[in-house]
């Protein structure tokens, strides 16, 4: 198939696939033809991923710290590497990109076996556990924040700082200004959980909505992704309340739902972190509690010290002090302005670029890296 090719290696998580996917999208503006590899879940989101083709090979991740469970993982891992290895002799790509998770591991030490140049991009402000394993092996590491906690300094050399990718309808709908709803005017809040929604907020949010005063609940337009299962509870409370509100378990329009957002409420993964900064829109964000190395705590609090959000954990949150954060908000268009400001300063509009032409400086076809 030749060498101007890419094989992008990524989990199917949201905040894997979808940096992934704005990747493919410039190498594809730029002839370079792409090829996924990814485990079992594959494009779970039905994104419609613009490869030439999707391939899956065996992984696992460390689900327990028994040695049965790890001798599981070892095996599963093992049996993906020589699968990848296959794979790669057949393709022959020009580089190998990962983007996180235990799923980008057999991908990128098959390519390392063959001698093809790799890269891994890490979308969160704290080096992954995979990532951490595979950074001594890789020819380059991109990165989304300019400072990125656990990665090794002995690695410096590799680093390259690109930002994290967003899609292109991310793009498109950063051209519309912020402009935060006067007193009297509708105010528009979206909450969402990431990809796949969180029953966190379903049971969260209404609650504290229903506490704000008659006046603030008559202006509030709510759009909030939930769990099939939650739609009724949610629907119900917000009727009680005499709150507008539309809800669906994922929207496939969330870019533009974000730029029409005043005040978005949601978690702290990389491409909600990304999208928000790159649309310059105002979060309360909530870090998912006990993630592994407390990436999305790491996430909103350098969103938090830059001024363009609000972190609330959600230990301490309490629907009390919700309503008073969101209340607070919607009286104060100004702070809701300065924020979104910070956060548009923050945004990376140009990290597909950035990452694509390190791509392409892997394959041989760009011999100078961007500024």
């Amino acid at each position: 198939m030749g060498d101007k090719s890419v094989m992008l290696a990524a989990g199917g998580t949201g905040g894997h696939l979808f940096p992934a996917f704005a990747l493919a999208q410039e190498l594809g503006r730029r002839g370079v033809a792409v090829d996924l590899v990814t485990d079992e879940r594959g494009d779970r989101y039905g994104t419609g991923f613009p490869a030439r083709a999707i391939h899956t090979v065996p992984s696992a991740t460390l689900a327990g710290r028994s040695p049965a469970a790890a001798a599981k993982t070892i095996m599963a891992l093992a049996s993906g590497v020589r699968a990848a290895y296959s794979l790669i002799g057949r393709v022959r790509p020009g580089a190998v990109i990962g983007f996180g998770g235990y799923p980008t591991f057999p991908p990128l030490v098959a390519a390392k076996l063959r001698g093809i140049p790799t890269a891994i991009h890490e979308a969160n402000a704290v080096l992954g556990r995979a990532n951490r394993m595979l950074a001594p092996r890789v020819s380059r590491i991109a990165t989304s924040f300019e400072q990125t906690a656990l990665l090794s300094e002995d690695l410096a050399a590799r680093v390259c700082f690109t930002g994290n990718p967003v899609r292109d309808a991310v793009i498109d709908w950063s051209a519309r200004p912020y402009r935060a709803a006067e007193p009297d005017e509708p105010f528009n809040l979206l909450v969402f959980g990431g990809s796949q929604g969180a029953r966190y907020f379903s049971e969260a949010v209404p609650p504290a909505i229903a506490q704000l005063s008659l006046d603030a609940r008559a202006r509030l337009r709510i759009v909030q992704q939930c769990r099939e299962e939650d739609l009724a509870d949610v629907r119900n409370a917000y009727a009680a309340a005499g709150v507008t509100a539309e809800l669906q378990t994922f929207f496939k329009d969330l870019p533009e739902r974000m730029a029409n957002a005043h005040l978005v409420i949601g978690r702290a993964g990389a491409s909600s972190i990304a999208e928000l900064t790159v649309l310059g829109r105002p979060a309360i964000l909530v870090p998912l509690p006990h993630a592994v190395d407390n990436d999305q705590l790491r996430n909103a609090t350098r969103l938090a010290d830059a001024g363009a959000g609000w972190c609330l954990e959600q230990k301490a949150l309490t629907p009390e002090k919700l309503a008073a954060t969101i209340a607070s908000l919607m009286d104060k268009p100004a702070v809701l302005s300065a924020a979104a400001h910070a956060a548009k300063q923050l945004g990376r509009p140009d990290a597909v670029v950035r990452l694509a032409d390190l791509a392409e400086e892997l394959i041989g076809a760009r011999t100078t890296n961007r500024a």
